[in-house]
């Protein structure tokens, strides 16, 4: 695990972050990083991170040692530059994006097929929780966690 050993009490957001760590890499939990925040260009910028996908894709050990900071990128689920006015959005091998939705953005699980809805003043679903997380490093950040049920 990138967090094992890591003393991350000073940051709420990576505190949940360790804490769901292996649940996510072992696959019992997805869990869909929504982040508004300033870019090293001073950008404000959001997006939807698969917590899972960036974790295969990218050592977490530098941002568990406060060496990087966790931002959303255009490969993300989605992506939103308000600067410059990017926007992206990206299948992962865990969600696939619903844009075109006449309820906003929506994120399928691809195991269990359950919709995410990330919109606040909706539910988000079955098996899903929505979590806020108050972090002085960043502007906005929302946790989504998504239990998938395995067949045994």
């Amino acid at each position: 695990l990138a967090s094992a050993g890591k003393d991350v009490s000073a940051s709420p957001f990576l505190a949940a972050l360790a804490e769901r760590e292996e649940m996510v890499r072992n696959g019992k939990l997805t869990t869909i990083i929504f982040i508004r925040d300033k870019n090293a260009k001073g950008q404000e910028v959001s997006g939807y991170i698969d917590f899972a996908h960036r974790l295969k894709a990218e050592s977490f050990e530098p941002y568990f040692d406060f060496k990087r900071k966790l931002l959303p990128k255009p490969v993300d689920l989605s992506f939103y530059n308000w600067e410059t006015q990017t926007s992206t959005s990206n299948h992962t091998p865990n969600f696939q994006v619903i844009a075109d939705n006449e309820s906003g953005l929506l994120f399928k699980n691809k195991r269990d097929r359950k919709v995410i809805n990330v919109d606040p003043k909706a539910k988000p679903g079955d098996n899903s929780r929505r979590i806020e997380i108050v972090d002085k490093q960043y502007t906005q950040i929302v946790l989504y966690d998504h239990v998938t049920r395995r067949k045994t």
